[in-house]
């Protein structure tokens, strides 16, 4: 709109938009997704423009957009130890300043903190921003990439935010957290565990058996070598007249 003063300025919204699963930026007409997580296919959305004169003009069109469920893979968090209500105020500067350093055109898709922090939104000096990064092609920058990145041009970064903020400020990466176990993976690990003690008790049964096994033969023979040897004896045994026992109970046998 060419007009001057509030005659130029122009409000973007979605009309119609009931299934609320995109949402526009009201001043620089960006549209992004809110709830299509998961979701791919072509969207077609009806935006308004409309001017601020006391005779607000306004104008439509319909955009055409297409949701690729692989975007979200090239999603990078950049955690600002920043109120979330003074980055919300600043994030065209910020958005400035990552597209400057990083040399990609830059789409913030969120500006949040936790949900306590949701209700009291300067209550903490801890915001994450998502984005996503585009080359001179409008393709999507991995998000290994654009981590790289962002370590590379982490103090350059912090240097011209701290000019925004005029206070100094960290800008470190999120890393994603370890996928949680699931049900299937702790039955396996359980399953394992439980065969690993079934076998070392099978194990220390079969070995403690085979000692004892041991244990009695051993016993047996050291028996049987006494037997034999108290054999020997009894036959080499005299009486006290001198004469052997055992040619003595021969002959008494022989009677």
């Amino acid at each position: 709109d060419p007009d001057s003063g509030d005659n130029g300025r122009l409000l973007y919204s979605l009309v119609n938009n009931q299934r609320n699963e995109f949402d526009i930026d009201e001043n620089t007409g960006q549209i992004f997704t809110v709830s299509v997580a998961g979701k791919a296919g072509t969207f077609y959305l009806q935006v308004q423009a409309a001017d601020q004169g006391s005779s607000r003009l306004t104008a439509q069109t319909t955009v055409k957009v297409t949701v690729d469920s692989s975007s979200s893979n090239n999603i990078v968090v950049v955690v600002l130890n920043q109120k979330i209500n003074v980055v919300e105020r600043n994030l065209a500067e910020v958005k400035r300043v990552l597209e400057d350093k990083l040399a990609w055109n830059v789409y913030l898709v969120d500006v949040y903190s936790n949900e306590f922090e949701r209700k009291a939104r300067s209550s903490t000096d801890v915001t994450h921003v998502k984005m996503i990064a585009f080359d001179e092609a409008n393709q999507e920058v991995s998000a290994e990439d654009v981590k790289r990145k962002l370590r590379e041009q982490k103090d350059n970064i912090e240097i011209e935010l701290e000019k925004i903020f005029s206070t100094p400020v960290t800008a470190g990466v999120e890393e994603a957290p370890a996928d949680p176990a699931t049900p299937e993976l702790i039955a396996t690990i359980v399953l394992g565990v439980l065969l690993a003690c079934t076998l070392v008790a099978f194990l220390v049964y079969v070995l403690f058996t085979m000692k004892r096994k041991r244990t009695y033969d051993q016993q047996y023979s050291l028996k049987k070598r006494a037997e034999i040897v108290e054999g020997f004896d009894n036959l080499g045994a005299t009486d006290k007249n001198g004469s052997l026992k055992s040619l003595e109970k021969l002959e008494h046998t022989n009677n």
